[in-house]
């Protein structure tokens, strides 16, 4: 399967008045045709913010200061975020859904008009073609009666509803890479199975690879192929989900996997916290970001910096130098 999207090293910080915030510190990740990945880990962690650098989209005081981003074969961090090659590719190959639509969509335009200003942007529609494609759109993502709504505003539409907007105009111009930034917030569980299942549909029917960026491994848990761990502003664990979830490595990633409930744990398995917070990203230690919070951590934690991801299998990748194979003995 060839690569469509290949992060090299990206590092993207944010200038404050307390100092530099390293929100993605030398990440690496790539992304195969039609494949779907998760990028999962707490808040502040860096994941949305490594997918807004992909897309372009930091304003000041953030800036991308290092690495690639090589799509189809260019790096697009040869182009400045408002030329002419970064807004033809920015919603019309690399689409992406943002948090909270009611704060992403425009309160005083029509949904129709949201709609078609992207079709008519990069696809060149006339402004009737533009609608009737809308009108489309929002019936392939189950918005019923979608000719009488497409002139409402986004105000009488509920949260799901709302998030199927988002979902459409997303894939309105057929990308080939589909990002989803929490696409799930705030939304009850049913729903969230019902548009998390619809996103699947349509990416296959689209035939484009999908991103799920979220803090919950359960989301991803069903859909994803490979996940990405990240803490910290950097990737700490990668591989298949099969290897995440039954042979998790990482001390993190087996702490986010015992804050989830699971139907293959036995009855009554207490749910168990992280304890403590995760580190300021304006003084990060020179060790393992994750050393406070540890329960595997060694002597050479105390005095190594950050370990380099090493491979596990051909899939599978940690950023750790503690022996956390037999994980089901617990540490003293």
């Amino acid at each position: 399967m060839a690569e469509i999207l290949k992060v090299n090293n990206l590092i993207t910080q944010f200038k404050t008045e307390s100092g530099i915030v390293k929100a993605v510190n030398d990440v690496s990740y790539y992304i195969n045709e039609q494949e779907i990945i998760g990028l999962v880990g707490e808040s502040g962690c860096g994941k949305s913010v490594s997918q807004l650098s992909v897309m372009q989209l930091i304003n000041a005081p953030g800036k991308i200061t290092g690495g690639e981003i090589i799509f189809e074969g260019q790096n697009l961090l040869k182009y400045k975020q408002h030329s002419p090659e970064m807004r033809s590719i920015r919603g019309a190959r690399i689409a992406m859904i943002f948090q909270e639509p009611m704060t992403s969509l425009n309160p005083v335009l029509t949904i129709g008009q949201q709609l078609t200003e992207m079709l008519v942007l990069h696809l060149k529609m006339s402004n009737e073609d533009a609608r009737k494609r809308a009108i489309q759109l929002m019936g392939m993502v189950g918005i019923p009666a979608a000719e009488g709504r497409i002139d409402d505003y986004p105000h009488n539409f509920s949260g799901g509803m709302r998030q199927r907007v988002m979902i459409a105009m997303g894939l309105s111009c057929d990308p080939r890479i589909l990002i989803a930034d929490e696409p799930t917030t705030a939304l009850d569980v049913t729903t969230q199975a019902q548009l998390l299942e619809m996103m699947k549909d349509m990416v296959q029917r689209f035939r484009a690879s999908l991103v799920i960026v979220t803090h919950n491994l359960g989301v991803v848990a069903r859909y994803a192929e490979r996940i990405y761990i990240m803490y910290a502003g950097r990737i700490v664990e990668s591989g298949t989900t099969k290897d995440i979830f039954s042979k998790p490595r990482h001390p993190y990633t087996m702490g986010l996997l015992k804050c989830i409930p699971r139907l293959d744990e036995e009855e009554g398995r207490k749910l168990v916290p992280i304890e403590g917070l995760p580190p300021n990203l304006i003084n990060m230690p020179t060790t393992c970001a994750f050393l406070p919070r540890c329960s595997w951590k060694i002597e050479r934690c105390y005095k190594d910096p950050w370990p380099e991801l090493t491979p596990v299998n051909d899939n599978h990748f940690i950023r750790c130098y503690a022996d956390t194979k037999e994980k089901k003995s617990e540490p003293g």
